[in-house]
């Protein structure tokens, strides 16, 4: 369908000069869903016209008629069709892609687009070198809690995904997977999501009656920015993949995709993060949620360590004795975590003013300070270090376990 009509353009674009050529401005997507597009100037300054006020031929005269920004009609057309073709209008393409219950995937090419070579792939993180083995798959029961897990991509950080996700596969018999991540583009501070999830190993169901129990426990306010949480998002995604491979043939499971946005406020304002309003409301709703939940819950929490170098904005050089701090800053805050210490765990970054960049605080502290489950375990730490030394990211695997009876 071509939008004739009342053409508006979508929300979640960006704009920039063309630093090569400043005739011309790139206009992007920020949910990912399609590549940029040039515009020349003059077709940059028609974009205002386009807020689904006004048909095409409607723009067209009142330019016309009060000496404003004059365009022909049929050049217009021809520019809001093809910003329909490209998905940056808020028209039938972009609807179906937005409105569909499914997620499609957004990381391929960080892991292998067919199954079979992606299960290949995964199975040599588990098998190669400093992998942990092959997993026995728990049927029931079990005493694992949580798991933390890195979200870097799998060629930097497979191994550590593997030894994580052994001790998930033979630690617990859920079915019910909540997984908590980082939420790296919107400026909420939780965002929920009702979609199911499509990898290459198929697609996994969203349990849409424990996204209702969060929901009723929390309040409203939980799906303000589900686009731009969820859809060019890589932390829930990343765990999906694993759990689908672990389970593909032994049991079908479910998953809660939740992503957590920036505690900064929490490190500069001072102050524990569970003091804040909106964080201890989920807090308290993760717990009454679970109380209502019929069965074993396993808590997924998808974050990394350090972000340190010139990469991220960081005027520090990276010496061996600065990535040495790092990693024992990193043990630190992980032996707090294992320990379920979360306000000893959070005080040690906002100490440091968070310089290190821990991404993976907001979901950590939340799944510790909501399950505070028992004794932790360090399965598998690695820091990577670029070549040229543009930047350093630190990753884990850790298994939280139930308290005792």
């Amino acid at each position: 369908m071509v939008p004739t009509t009342h053409p508006r353009i979508r929300p979640h674009l960006a704009t920039a000069v063309d630093p090569r050529n400043p005739r011309y401005v790139h206009m992007a997507d920020r949910l990912g869903l399609a590549p940029s597009l040039r515009l020349t100037a003059e077709e940059f300054g028609w974009l205002d016209l386009l807020d689904g006020t006004r048909s095409v031929a409607e723009i067209a005269a009142a330019g016309s008629r009060d000496g404003g920004l004059v365009v022909a009609p049929d050049r217009l057309l021809e520019f809001a069709r093809r910003l329909e073709d490209n998905l940056f209008l808020d028209g039938p393409s972009f609807r179906r892609l937005v409105d569909d219950p499914v997620r499609p995937p957004r990381c391929v090419g960080c892991y292998e687009g067919e199954a079979r070579a992606l299960r290949r792939q995964l199975e040599r993180f588990f098998t190669g070198p400093h992998g942990p083995g092959l997993p026995t798959v728990c049927r029931s029961g079990g005493n694992l809690r949580a798991a933390l897990l890195p979200h870097i991509d799998y060629p930097r950080g497979g191994i550590t995904y593997a030894w994580g996700f052994k001790e998930v596969a033979e630690q617990t018999g859920a079915s019910l997977f909540v997984i908590i991540g980082t939420s790296h583009y919107s400026q909420q501070r939780f965002t929920l999501t009702r979609k199911n999830f499509q990898t290459p190993f198929g697609i996994v169901p969203t349990d849409q009656e424990y996204v209702d129990r969060l929901v009723a426990h929390y309040g409203g306010g939980l799906f303000d920015d589900e686009w731009l949480a969820h859809l060019p998002e890589h932390s829930i995604e990343l765990e999906v993949v694993f759990l689908q491979y672990l389970y593909d043939g032994v049991r079908p499971i479910r998953i809660v995709p939740l992503v957590v946005g920036s505690f900064y406020d929490c490190v500069a304002g001072g102050g524990q993060p569970a003091t804040r309003s909106d964080i201890g409301r989920m807090l308290e709703a993760l717990r009454r949620a679970e109380v209502d939940t019929p069965e074993p819950i396993c808590y997924i929490i998808s974050g990394d360590l350090a972000h340190i170098g010139p990469k991220f904005q960081d005027p520090l050089p990276l010496n061996p004795s600065r990535l040495r701090h790092s990693r024992e800053q990193d043990h630190a805050i992980l032996g707090h975590a294992a320990a379920a210490r979360p306000a000893a765990y959070f005080q040690i970054i906002a100490d440091e003013a968070d310089a290190r960049n821990i991404c993976g605080l907001p979901p950590t502290f939340t799944v510790l300070e909501a399950m505070r489950p028992g004794r932790g375990k360090l399965l598998h730490y690695d820091q990577y270090v670029h070549p040229q030394g543009r930047e350093s990211v630190s990753f884990a695997s850790m298994a939280c376990y139930n308290k005792p009876h």
